[in-house]
Parts: C-alpha cells; structure tokens; sequence
C-alpha cells in the first residue's frame, strides 16, 4: 500500500545538531498519533540543501515539486529564504510548512495563504531575557558573540527588551572572525576589560562547541560569580550543559521549553518520545511534536486532497500543546509564547534549574521590532545553528 501523503522536506546541514530532522520526523509522527517505525500514512522525502542557502532551497523546492511532486513541502529554513520559493509554491497550490528556530523576527512583505510557519520563537526568549535582565541587574550590561550569531536578531532582540524595561544603552562585543582558524576565541583582552569595569551583567550568544569553550573560559576568568552570566537559550540546553556541568557554572537564562515542565500534556510528549528514541526530549523533537497535533485535525482533508480545506484548517487552527498555545500562520497573530527566565547551577553529577521570573512576549508586528528590519540588512540565509 503506498503512503497516502508525501512530504518533502529541505533538510539544511547542521553540524551542532546532526539528527535534527530524523528528530523533527519522529516528533511529528508522535504528535499525529502514528508510530514512526510501522505507520505508512505519511512518507518524508529528504532533500539536502547544504547550509540552507537560497539558491539551495529553492532548487531543492523545484526538485521534490515538479518532479517527486510531493503534496505538501516543509523543511527547515529561513525567513530571507522564503520570497524565492512562494512562486513555486503558488503555483502547485499545495500546502507549505516551514519550521525555523525563531532567529529572525518574522517579517511577511507579502503573507502567502499556502505557507505556514512552525517557528520556536528564540527572539521572543532573547526579549524577554533583555528585559529581565535590565530589571535585574540594571544599566550597564555587555554583551558578547561571534560574527555568526550576531548576524541574526539574536542580540537586537535582547536589546529591545532592555530599551522596554527602561534601558537606554547595551555594550556590545563582536569577536572578529578568523578564516584560518573558524573556531577561534579570543576573550582574554575582553575579560581583562571586564575584570576593570565589572559589568552589570554579561550576555553571551554562542553555539554549538564555540558555547562550550567560552564557559569554560568564563569559569576559568575571575569574572564567574562575580558579573552575572547571561546566556543565549540554545547555549543552556541540557545535551550542551553536559559537556559542561563540571565546571560549577552558575548562569541565567531564558527558555521557551522545559523538559521538566510538569504540565500533562508536556510529560505526554517528553514520554512519548523518550520511549520511543531512547534518549532526552529536545527542541526538535517538541518542534515536530507540534506540527504532528495540527496535521492530525487536517489529516482527513489531507488525504482526500482537499488543500483548500488543510489551508483553512492551517490558517485558523490552535492546538494545546506541550508548551501551551500554538498556531501556524502569521495574519492570526502567532500565540504569544510564555518565557520561563531560569537560574541554572551545575556540578559534576547534576543541573539544577529553577525558575526565578516568567518572561514578557511581544507581538511580532509591534512597531518597536520594525527597526530591527531597517538596521539589520544581514546576508545570513542559513537557519540557526546550521553551520
């Protein structure tokens, strides 16, 4: 028996999350109520854009349309990728189905009706922790990441929330980079500075192993405990903070999940999955999880091929998930999504959270964000943490 459905999906590299998709499918599966080894509902078709460019994706896009002419698109991509592949789109009228981390502020020129948008939001985290820590520690603050991540929203979106608590400046570091050594972290002449003028508070936006090092570096500096550590959320994930828990480190954060969330509908998912792949619940797999709970409701008009019907469903549909609210098309006003701020300390044996503060969300078209479109002209196609 063939599948009923194709879904063909731009799978970008990522060499900090190399499993993310297998983990994205599994999610989305669990959240339709189908088991990923035996179902035949649904069939994924992988297509390999490298670093998720545009021109990548958008030849990608032709292949699984026109010629493996799969029924509904998806992938992981970026916002600045989007414009090239709504024409294909539209003209095979079928549904798309974007995810993305959230590391850009949405922005639509023009809202297609066949595209939807499963984003993680990280820019509503990184507000909410910017105005957080304004309230908390006060002016003064600093903060510090390489040219990759500051070429997102990641750090502007920090800074508008601390210009919303009542902040009116932000220092800001950007480590130069080095095309002989990519990986290079050069903080000690930063820390030095620091060591002198005791920042209110520092904020560090790093990924993958390069977040690792530099909080060993920060432990290693007379700075720890010393000047409030702030981190990006996706430098405090648990399978990161492995890698470092040994160092004592004592930060703060801000997240959109939390395993440990004990509400029943994320302990559902988290035991779900685990069950299933043997290892911790993560980001993609909540991301996919997600998806699953919508596609489940569309699923019937799915299978009929009414795509008018999925699309309607699609533009107006809430599901109650495991972090609460969630919908998928940007003119309904995306749920607001609730920031947990967490203190985080760790020793060898253990990671200790505890939420200290609930977060602030703001609506994606709020004015203050638009200068965030105007001053931020970055070439970064590539989604988040796919380097």
């Amino acid at each position: 028996m063939h599948p009923h459905l194709t879904v063909g999906f731009l799978t970008p590299y990522s060499g900090v999350y190399p499993f993310y998709s297998q983990h994205l499918f599994a999610g989305w599966m669990l959240g339709m109520g189908l088991d990923p080894a035996t179902q035949r509902v649904i069939q994924f078709i992988p297509e390999y854009t490298q670093m998720g460019g545009m021109k990548m994706n958008e030849e990608a896009a032709r292949k699984l349309l026109f010629f493996n002419r799969v029924d509904i698109l998806s992938g992981l991509i970026s916002y600045k990728s989007v414009p090239g592949l709504i024409p294909l789109i539209e003209k095979e009228k079928r549904p798309a189905f974007f995810f993305d981390m959230g590391e850009y502020v949405p922005h639509f020129p023009y809202l297609s009706p066949d595209v939807f948008y499963a984003s993680h939001q990280l820019w509503q985290s990184q507000y909410a922790l910017g105005h957080w820590a304004h309230n908390n520690f006060g002016p003064g603050g600093h903060m510090i990441m390489p040219v990759y991540e500051a070429g997102y929203h990641l750090n502007s979106t920090f800074q508008q929330g601390v210009f919303s608590a009542g902040g009116t400046e932000l220092q800001i570091s950007v480590l130069p980079f080095d095309e002989n050594d990519p990986l290079k972290l050069d903080v000690d002449g930063i820390f030095a500075k620091w060591e002198k003028q005791h920042p209110a508070y520092v904020h560090a936006v790093f990924c993958g192993t390069m977040g690792t090092r530099f909080l060993q570096k920060w432990v290693q500096s007379g700075l720890h405990k010393k000047v409030p550590l702030l981190v990006a959320e996706t430098m405090a994930y648990d399978d990161i903070l492995e890698d470092a828990k040994h160092a004592n480190l004592e930060i703060y954060t801000s997240q959109l999940w939390m395993r440990e969330d004990e509400s029943k509908a994320n302990q559902a998912f988290v035991k779900k999955f685990e069950t299933l792949a043997n290892q911790p619940a993560n980001i993609y797999a909540l991301m996919g999880y997600e998806a699953g709970l919508v596609w489940k409701e569309v699923l019937p008009y799915a299978q009929k091929k009414d795509w008018d019907a999925v699309k309607q469903q699609l533009r107006t549909g809430i599901i109650k998930g495991p972090r609460g609210e969630k919908n998928f098309y940007p003119a309904s006003g995306f749920a607001l999504p609730l920031s947990n701020i967490i203190k985080i300390t760790t020793s060898s044996t253990n990671i200790r959270k505890i939420i200290v503060d609930q977060g602030k969300g703001m609506r994606f078209d709020a004015k203050e964000l638009a200068a965030i479109h105007d001053d931020n002209i970055s070439g970064w196609q590539n989604p988040f943490l796919c380097i």
